[in-house]
């Protein structure tokens, strides 16, 4: 077990283990450091900067995967079909350069990041860089029709200015054991999320439900289809597909949560783990005794240049619910007017 597993494994267990009690003076100083920057912004020693048109971020206060990607994706969509035209920003985890620039879907994903290459996917322009405000921006001038940016991930970064905060959990992992880094997961204290304007928690899809609390609501990731990475034109119905030796990859913050979902599809598949954001190699794919290697929609961006018939990525949709998006339009609303009044003459 490597030390990021080691972690990971004390920040959810079921009461404080003797390596998360040994960190907790550290965690006890990047406390003090996240209380002191983010009070250096309310003063306005630290200005956040605002772009032309109103701001969603979609993020979380923990380390690690709680469904933002696909959130964001779901948010941009149902917004796009009430007639507003998104965009999005990202950082793009994984780059080897933090300069801003368009995505296109055919990209590298060593110059702009995996999740970014999804939301390229989309159809929907996409501007990554490490300056979120400087991404924004490239985003808006290009005259590319947006007039809402979507920001995946990007809750702590407060240099851009933002009117809507959407917090995701991931409802199986909640916020661990509540601690912040490194002794626990956490990127921001719990009281944070009192803050945001709604919080969406990521459940399986049989326990997804409408919550009646527009600020408190509910996401399921829903398998959509099994593409084909040497064959794109090649898919197969989620509960279809049934290899007889598979294996499943990933390389995303809680791979268990794929795995479950592979299972939960009728696969008895063997498993192989990777870091988040790993940079896969062809050997990653050289797996014994295989008929059919199945990763994320994720990954598959980083591995279809290795990819054989046998690779299969697992495309997804997050199903949310229609308050959330009616919270996130009216704030939107209210923004653009607003907007409108003080720039009338």
């Amino acid at each position: 077990m490597t030390l990021a597993d080691r972690l990971v494994a004390a920040w959810y267990a079921p009461r404080m283990t003797p390596l998360a009690a040994a960190l907790a003076p550290l965690s006890a100083v990047f406390a003090a450091a996240v209380a002191a920057r983010r009070s250096l912004y309310r003063l306005r020693v630290l200005r956040s900067v605002r772009v032309r048109a109103p701001v969603v971020v979609v993020g979380n206060v923990t380390v690690g995967g709680a469904g933002k990607t696909p959130l964001a994706i779901a948010i941009a969509e149902a917004l796009a079909s009430r007639g507003w035209r998104p965009g999005f920003v990202s950082r793009g985890h994984g780059r080897t350069t933090d300069a801003s620039r368009f995505v296109a879907p055919g990209d590298d994903p060593a110059d702009v990041g995996d999740e970014p290459l999804l939301l390229a996917a989309t159809g929907r322009p996409v501007a990554v860089g490490r300056d979120r405000v400087d991404a924004a921006r490239i985003l808006l001038d290009a005259e590319r029709g947006c007039d809402v940016v979507v920001a995946d991930d990007g809750l702590q970064h407060y240099a851009l200015a933002r009117d809507v905060e959407i917090a995701a959990i991931d409802a199986a992992r909640g916020l661990g054991n509540g601690w912040m880094l490194p002794a626990g997961p956490l990127r921001e204290p719990r009281s944070r999320l009192s803050e945001v304007d709604a919080i969406v928690h990521l459940v399986d899809a049989g326990a997804w439900r409408v919550t009646g609390n527009a600020r408190e609501t509910l996401m399921a990731h829903e398998p959509v289809r099994w593409r084909n990475l040497a064959r794109p034109s090649a898919s197969e119905d989620p509960a279809r597909l049934r290899p007889a030796a598979a294996w499943a990859i990933a390389g995303i913050a809680h791979p268990a949560r794929f795995f479950a979902l592979v299972r939960a599809l009728g696969i008895d598949a063997r498993t192989r783990a990777f870091p988040d954001h790993h940079r896969f190699v062809a050997g990653d794919l050289a797996l014994p005794g295989a008929d059919a290697i199945l990763m994320t929609a994720k990954d598959a961006v980083k591995c279809a240049a290795y990819a054989d018939e046998r690779c299969w990525a697992l495309d997804i949709r997050a199903r949310i619910d229609p308050a959330l998006v009616d919270r996130i339009e009216e704030k939107l609303t209210w923004t653009r007017n607003c907007s409108r009044s003080s720039s009338a003459p």
